[in-house]
């Protein structure tokens, strides 16, 4: 209680840090209110009823901050802008002119901003679609009219781009990352939802399950923490300089690489792909055809969150993403060459080619620690539901990944913001 009062005091004490925690929560507040404006010609209570049928549409709710149960018009949520940053960062690894402009500072990053933006116009389209297609096959479209159809795209595709908007608000008036801070917000939005849905059908024969539960996801977090701050210290030093009588340089420092280096990105690549069998599954389940249906069952037994089939491809999708997404985020040739160019170097290892292998290297080897970590987070959900029979289990290790690591980013972008202004006393 010491500390949060002084860190209350900390932010008061800070008009900045004030001005930007509040239009934080107003585009919250924004946010929530527009999350509850429903679309028309949906039948909410069957889609409500097919979500809590489906654990991993359920975890597909929590990440929309329940807006897709409630079908609302921020039913794709960020969905878009994240697939569409992420395409962009695969095309500046093989589009030379793209990677150009990503290294051109505060403007280049501008215009790849605006790329990602128009370019997740025609995936929110894309998305709509393929909602809308899926909502009809199941029969829970009560208007299915062309026009109304056309009406509930646009209705979407607005919805998202809005969204997209008040998070890039969030990025430039508020604190923090707005794209994380608005996961962040639906997420936490359906924590009580998630803990009252689970205290209801907790019976008194298992209460210990439920405690057993509650230590394991307090352990769950500890070891987020840990693994989202642990980083490998690579030794650098900077070559010595003489001029007249003066030496400068040779400085030891270290280059900190992080264990997690993808971050959440690897399970966000992986809900996407996995959500495509149960996608087909009710396609085909919809259909009149007998071979169609029990093909369609199969896949949705076989792909089911608990069955080992699910499990093992999920594990095995994360764990190849993660070290793929590494060697997008970590280019081992850029820092080579920065460190060649700053005069510092690895000691034991030539500047240049012989520093990016090294380099490569080591963030092989703490990757491994890495995707083990994002594939046991991803699968957590499956475990706690095969073990605890706790079938509508909502709150996912990835929700928890994502909600420790914005408030830890949070936290340290407050704490220099009250260093910064203790410095501007001393000036």
């Amino acid at each position: 209680m010491k500390k949060l009062k002084e860190l209350l005091e900390k932010i008061t004490r800070n008009p900045a840090l004030r001005n930007k925690l509040l239009f934080t929560a107003a585009i919250f507040a924004i946010y929530r209110l527009l999350a509850h404006i429903p679309l028309p010609a949906i039948d909410v209570r069957q889609l409500q009823a097919l979500f809590q049928s489906s654990q991993f549409l359920s975890l597909l709710n929590v990440f929309s901050g329940g807006t897709l149960a409630n079908f609302s018009i921020m039913a794709l949520g960020i969905n878009p802008y994240i697939t569409a940053s992420i395409i962009m960062q695969l095309a500046g690894m093989v589009i030379p002119q793209l990677k150009e402009m990503q290294k051109e500072g505060e403007s280049g990053r501008e215009r790849v901003n605006q790329y990602t933006r128009m370019l997740a116009v025609p995936l929110a389209v894309a998305q709509s679609v393929s909602v809308l297609v899926l909502l009809r096959s199941q029969g829970l479209l009560t208007n299915p009219q062309p026009l109304t159809l056309v009406a509930m795209i646009f209705s979407l595709v607005a919805g998202a781009m809005i969204l997209t908007w008040l998070g890039e608000l969030i990025s430039q008036y508020g604190i923090g990352n707005g794209i994380s801070m608005i996961l962040f917000a639906g997420i936490v939005s359906q924590l009580p939802a998630g803990f009252g849905q689970l205290l209801s059908i907790t019976t008194s024969d298992q209460l210990m399950t439920f405690a057993s539960f509650l230590a394991v996801f307090l352990v769950i977090i500890g070891v987020v923490v840990f693994m989202n701050e642990a980083v490998r210290k690579v030794t650098i030093q900077y070559a010595k300089r003489v001029r007249g009588s003066r030496v400068y340089g040779g400085q030891m420092s270290h280059l900190p690489i992080r264990v997690n280096v993808a971050g959440v990105m690897p399970i966000i690549f992986a809900v996407t792909i996995m959500l495509i069998p149960s996608f087909v599954a009710r396609l085909l389940v919809a259909q009149n055809n007998v071979a169609l249906i029990n093909a369609g069952n199969w896949i949705t037994i076989n792909f089911s969150q608990t069955s080992p089939l699910y499990m093992i491809i999920y594990f095995l999708i994360v764990f190849f993403f993660t070290y793929f997404s590494a060697l997008i985020f970590f280019n081992a040739q850029d820092i080579a060459e920065e460190l060649k160019k700053s005069g510092a170097f690895i000691p034991g290892t030539r500047p240049g080619g012989a520093t990016k292998k090294y380099l490569e290297f080591v963030v092989t080897r703490i990757t491994f620690a890495g995707a083990l970590f994002l594939s046991t987070i991803a699968i957590l959900p499956s475990l706690a539901q095969l073990f605890t029979g706790i079938s509508t289990l909502a709150i996912s290790g990835t929700s928890v990944l994502i909600v420790v690591s914005v408030i830890l980013e949070t936290a340290k972008q407050a704490e220099s913001m009250v260093i910064e202004q203790n410095y501007d006393k001393y000036r």
